[in-house]
């Protein structure tokens, strides 16, 4: 493997890690609230309001139904709109956000639905407000559930970095089409594979340390 290859695989590894970071810290801004709504709306929660339910979650639904390589070419036009342009690594991070938010949305649904009903009834017996209850009571007992959560929404904006190289978005994705695809060099192909597969691990096993340490 040449240095040059080297070189852009190094480069790759940083490219693909400013997407990740950038496209979840996006997708938990928006996602975390979303989510949150998707719990308190439901039925039989300290917000319950069923219309505001059923659109927030048929939207959620809608958005987390489309393939991600559809939903990037969907999003060509809205990319190019937001950052001049439709390639590379910045504009890669529009789709990953849009694509991730749905997914942390549910995530976070799911990881507060874990949360014990009689902690809220003590809450409420209290006479604490909703917002009082999300901030001081759901959220910190659903805290191990949503580090969890995190790291694998985190795995799975990393995965979709790489699809982001179809159309050009950089990162290691990139490169393994470019060079290990198109090119026939498979040795590229299974070295940004490899790497991506670590990268993939070490999140999740750093997810499952800080849960595991928060819980203790």
């Amino acid at each position: 493997m040449s240095e040059y290859i080297i070189e852009t695989i190094g480069r790759g590894i940083i490219e693909t890690l400013q997407m990740t970071f950038f496209a979840s810290l996006l997708a938990y801004a928006a996602g975390l609230p979303l989510g949150i709504l998707l719990y308190t709306t439901a039925k039989g929660r300290i917000l319950a309001n069923r219309p505001v339910n059923l659109v927030l979650g048929f939207i959620v639904n809608i958005m987390r139904s489309l393939p991600f390589l559809i939903l990037l070419v969907l999003l060509i036009p809205f990319t190019r709109f937001l950052t001049g342009s439709s390639i590379g690594t910045t504009a890669s991070v529009v789709p990953l956000t849009v694509g991730a938010i749905p997914i942390v949305a549910r995530m976070v649904e799911s990881s507060l639905s874990e949360v014990p009903d009689g902690i809220i009834e003590a809450a409420e017996s209290m006479g604490a407000s909703p917002l009082f209850i999300i901030l001081h009571f759901i959220l910190p007992e659903a805290t191990p559930s949503l580090v969890f959560g995190a790291a694998i929404n985190i795995a799975t904006v990393l995965g979709y970095s790489a699809m982001a190289g179809v159309i050009g978005g950089g990162g290691l994705g990139a490169i393994a089409l470019q060079y290990g695809y198109y090119r026939y060099q498979k040795d590229v192909l299974f070295t940004t594979v490899s790497i991506l597969v670590v990268m993939v691990m070490l999140i999740q096993e750093s997810g499952s340390l800080i849960t595991r340490k928060i819980r203790k």
